[in-house]
């Protein structure tokens, strides 16, 4: 199964991704371009695997870039909080 098939699964190792990065030093905002990055990827290549995913998606589209990087603040916050 991959990490994307579930969306508890992707939240972990999103969130251990996000405490890797906060170990090494890098700073929140460049955690945050990265994460904004990841998200503009995933919408264009990456077919949603679950509702929360397909809502996630849909949002990202609809969105302008300020709202994009508003999304991506949120998620990074999100699985800072596991």
């Amino acid at each position: 199964m991959s990490v994307l098939e579930n969306f508890d699964q992707w939240k972990g190792f999103l969130g251990d991704k996000v405490q890797q990065a906060e170990a090494s030093g890098m700073p929140k905002q460049k955690i945050e371009d990265v994460a904004f990055n990841i998200g503009g990827y995933l919408a264009k290549h990456v077919n949603s695997d679950n509702k929360q995913e397909q809502l996630l998606a849909e949002m990202w589209k609809v969105s302008n870039k300020d709202q994009q990087h508003a999304i991506a603040e949120i998620m990074v916050q999100l699985v800072s909080e596991q």
